[in-house]
């Protein structure tokens, strides 16, 4: 959870709770193959169980950082597209470090549960709705892409409910979650068939052992 005596340290969002930053290859969804700079921010009431980065709940474990440093930092690579991402970064107020990037000519990403208003810009939003705190209804018509994580068959309504209230032109992705995507693949590729609106992403950067 985000208490507000973390509000108060983050000047406005000229401060961020940075749990990494790392430029490597975008391994999900519509941009899987991509080369991009990953900048993490800590902080997520949404707490999925089977979250793969669990290490990011608590901001508190994470000092605000100034946003000119990680501009810095992501600038001095050659990455042309910037991912934000968590936790859930739209806890904290975007515009800032957004604005900084867009005046370096950067794109920017961003993943979001979309359980948070938005703020700052960006070029892309893929939505990752989550049952335990469902999207703003903002969430759904900003959303380029909707990926949804599938565990269990069931999942898949709950992606069809979600599909339902994006935009025409939003892609769709199911993603199998990564300790049961043997079990649920053959279902996934199964159903993508049969409803080819539907793309499958998968983890791809867990295959190339990076970040």
């Amino acid at each position: 959870m985000v208490g507000s005596d973390i509000y108060e340290q983050l000047e406005g969002g000229r401060l961020l709770p940075l749990v990494e930053d790392f430029y490597t290859i975008q391994g999900e969804g519509h941009h899987a193959g991509k080369p991009a700079y990953f900048i993490r921010l800590g902080g997520c009431d949404v707490g999925c169980r089977w979250c793969d980065a669990k290490y990011t709940w608590n901001p508190r474990l994470y000092p605000p950082t100034a946003i000119g440093e990680v501009v810095r930092r992501a600038t001095s690579c050659a990455a042309q597209s910037i991912v934000i991402t968590g936790g859930e970064p739209l806890l904290y107020p975007l515009g800032p470090l957004t604005a900084a990037l867009k005046e370096r000519g950067l794109k920017i990403f961003l993943e979001t549960s979309g359980s948070h208003p938005f703020s700052g810009y960006f070029d892309w939003v893929c939505l990752s709705p989550k049952r335990r705190q469902q999207p703003l209804a903002e969430a759904f018509w900003r959303a380029d892409e909707l990926k949804v994580i599938i565990e269990e068959e069931e999942d898949l309504r709950w992606a069809e409910e979600n599909a339902a209230r994006v935009e025409r032109e939003c892609m769709l992705f199911l993603q199998p979650e990564w300790s049961a995507s043997e079990r649920i693949m053959p279902v996934l590729v199964e159903y993508a068939k049969a409803h080819p609106r539907w793309n499958i992403s998968i983890q791809t950067h867990k295959y190339m052992r990076i970040p």
